[in-house]
């Protein structure tokens, strides 16, 4: 495994220690030998090696197991189909350490959580007891009906769960908010003092639980602890108000929110209202990103799997508190927006958006941008490591460049280079800056880079994209939200942090904030220092400036 070093006088390489033999175990080798430290390696190199020590087993309690090539949804899926518990998940490209990690992770195939009965039903047929449970959580205002499990129960919890649910009867609901009377047709109130746990397949856009089946009581846990147990960006959210008309209705600072209990993301269970709050507490952060530039909003109206679509013009359409810019800005077309306050902020998320992308110019000098971007974006194939490999590489040439680069999560797959500039070329010298190292780079290191886009161009390459320069496209902005499950958000880190990054998603809405708050130096220090480019900086590249 040789480790290379991309320079502009031509690439270095060293060759790593290569050729050991291990064994089925992570360390030591087979029958107690030294087969060597094979801890640090790559899974892929351990998995090799494991698969070579046992070729000639014919044991029949001990085999290899194949790797599957189908992708991680499918593999999910179809262990979840096999009534499995799940799945772990290993990075690839990651060492073995005796310890929980997160390169290690439980994919489950059914959630799982604690509720608080509130009620059951009558039984039917020749069931004995109660027919199923009523569940609710907590939230600020109160408790809140999560719906109902009505299996998982032996004729033993039957009975002792039906004794405790009868000595706790009472005559009115506990819930904050009274059930329909379809809902409460039946039902038997109880004291919100027992705790169940159930396993479902997940939470409905309504706030009820799916497909549920009961695992049993707790007395660990009280009653007034139970929440709906999502990622939550920050603090916790008021629950919706129910407006004049009856249709849910909520305020984030001066902007009412409507549907604030809308699903955004599944995977997480983020609602509409709580991202709107997400922004609201990261907006000190993101609006420095955001003020004095056109943006363009990624909306997904009705949550990320969704539709999806891209708006870069202000149109009919009134987003709340947002700005409409000069038309002279955009001749031929409607009006470019900018994002330059909280309201405006929470405004778009009001109306569908997820993602903030702006130009790479401000608008007082819209023709001269002021920055430019290098987005390494790979083949999903390739390991996290490659990645971490290809930025050193990138960030070496520009350092020789005399340029100096920051770093940021895409919260997609890859990572995004930026390179200030001090307000003085057009846009086409500033994108044939960036092709030129893009091409310098693919020159040097050809079976690591291209700069050609498309998925075939790039398969077990990474694609160095620098077209995100051309006059009216956009990049996220950092500390955006990314519409893709989980919502990951595009973080800022420093050189210095960048040896120890996880993955492109390593932060999202639910964990940013942890990272905010223990930041004790600015990740991006240095930032406003603006910077130009040379003639002999094309030199080294070896290109021209058009024109």
């Amino acid at each position: 495994r040789g480790e290379g070093r991309a320079g502009l006088g031509g690439v270095g390489s060293g060759v790593g220690g290569g050729g050991r033999v291990g064994s089925v175990e992570e360390r030591g080798g087979a029958g107690g030998g030294s087969g060597g430290e094979r801890r640090e390696e790559p899974g892929e190199e351990r998995r090799a090696a494991r698969k070579s020590a046992l070729s000639g087993s014919r044991s029949k309690l001990l085999r290899f197991s194949e790797a599957f090539a189908a992708s991680q949804r499918d593999i999910f899926e179809s262990a979840c189909d096999l009534a499995l518990e799940g799945v772990i998940g290993k990075r690839a490209g990651s060492p073995y350490v005796s310890r929980r990690s997160d390169n290690w992770i439980k994919l489950k195939c059914r959630l799982r959580q604690e509720f608080v009965i509130v009620g059951y039903t009558r039984p039917q047929g020749s069931r004995s007891g109660f027919g199923a449970l009523l569940l609710a959580v907590n939230d600020e205002a109160g408790l809140v009906y999560a719906g109902r499990v009505g299996t998982g129960f032996d004729q033993a919890a039957l009975k002792s769960i039906y004794a405790k649910l009868t000595a706790l009867e009472r005559k009115d609901s506990p819930l904050q908010k009274p059930l329909t009377s379809a809902q409460a047709r039946g039902v038997h109130w109880v004291e919100p003092s027992l705790v169940g746990e159930v396993q479902f397949a997940e939470w409905t856009r309504e706030g009820v639980v799916r497909q549920a089946a009961f695992v049993g009581l707790r007395t660990d846990k009280p009653a007034s602890q139970i929440i709906h147990e999502q990622p939550r960006a920050a603090k916790s959210v008021k629950a919706p108000e129910a407006s004049k008309a009856g249709k849910a209705q909520a305020t984030v600072k001066n902007v009412k929110i409507t549907h604030p209990e809308r699903i955004i993301d599944k995977h997480s269970g983020t609602q509409k209202q709580q991202l709107a709050q997400f922004y609201t507490d990261i907006s000190e952060w993101i609006l420095p990103f955001l003020r004095g530039r056109a943006v363009s909003l990624l909306r997904a109206p009705e949550g990320i799997e969704g539709e999806q679509f891209f708006q870069k013009h202000s149109e009919r359409m009134t987003i709340p508190h947002i700005k409409q810019l000069d038309p002279a800005l955009d001749p031929g077309h409607a009006r470019l927006m900018e994002v330059d306050s909280v309201d405006a902020l929470v405004g778009a998320v009001q109306m569908g958006t997820v993602e903030f992308h702006t130009w790479g110019a401000t608008t007082d000098k819209i023709e001269t941008p002021d920055l430019f971007v290098l987005d390494l974006d790979p083949d999903p194939a390739l390991p996290w490591k490659t990645m971490l490999e290809a930025a050193q590489l990138t960030l070496s040439v520009l350092d020789e460049l005399g340029l100096q680069a920051f770093v940021k999560t895409s919260g997609g797959k890859g990572l995004h280079l930026i390179v200030p500039l001090a307000r003085r070329d057009g846009w086409d010298t500033v994108k044939a800056f960036a092709k030129a190292i893009a091409q310098f780079m693919t020159r040097q290191l050809p079976e690591r880079f291209t700069a050609t886009s498309g998925p075939k161009n790039r398969v077990g390459k990474i694609f160095i994209d620098y077209l995100r320069n051309a006059r009216g496209a956009s990049t996220v902005a950092a500390y955006s939200v990314r519409a893709r499950p989980g919502l990951p958000v595009s973080v800022p880190v420093s050189r210095d942090e960048l040896k120890g990054l996880r993955g492109a998603q390593q932060w999202t809405v639910a964990n940013l904030h942890q990272r905010l708050q223990a930041l004790k130096d600015d990740p991006w220090a240095g930032y406003a220092n603006r910077q130009k480019i040379s003639k002999k900086m094309w030199d080294k590249l070896g290109a021209q400036p058009p024109g």
